[in-house]
């Protein structure tokens, strides 16, 4: 049962912001001190990743573990009221996300996914970043 009144809940819902949030801005803060450059959101790109590195030609997008349906305790929460709509549309991210990533892929670009819930272990964060930037497709 939700405690608020549609009113209410659609204020809440419409202050969600789908870029610049809190752990977007932690990665970035991090991934700048470490040395790398990026840009920020290219429309021109399947999904509009979060940060984009040409150079390396790979993207990172930042995922809140609710929106994106990530296995973890806060994706797997999932509202109880209204539960048709969330499934549906919970489904629906999860499966816009998997085609942006298949398409970046045919047009020669690697993604790495990084979760809401994994910002909060810097170091492990920090060494999953700079493999993904350094490996390169020949040393496969």
């Amino acid at each position: 049962m939700d405690n608020l009144t549609p009113d209410q809940r659609k204020k809440t819902m419409a202050r969600i912001k789908s870029k610049d949030t809190k752990p977007e801005i932690a990665v970035r803060r991090l991934i700048h001190r470490m040395g790398y450059r990026f840009r920020l959101h290219r429309r021109d790109l399947p999904g509009n990743p979060d940060l984009v590195f040409p150079k390396f030609r790979k993207v990172i997008f930042i995922h809140g573990c609710f929106w994106h349906g990530h296995h973890c305790r806060s994706g797997k929460n999932r509202p109880q009221s209204n539960r048709d709509y969330w499934d549906a549309k919970l489904d629906k991210n999860k499966a816009r996300d998997k085609k942006n990533r298949r398409m970046l892929k045919k047009l020669g670009w690697e993604t790495l996914v990084i979760w809401e819930c994994q910002i909060a272990d810097s170091s492990t964060l920090r060494k999953r970043i700079v493999e993904f930037l350094e490996k390169s497709e020949h040393a496969q």
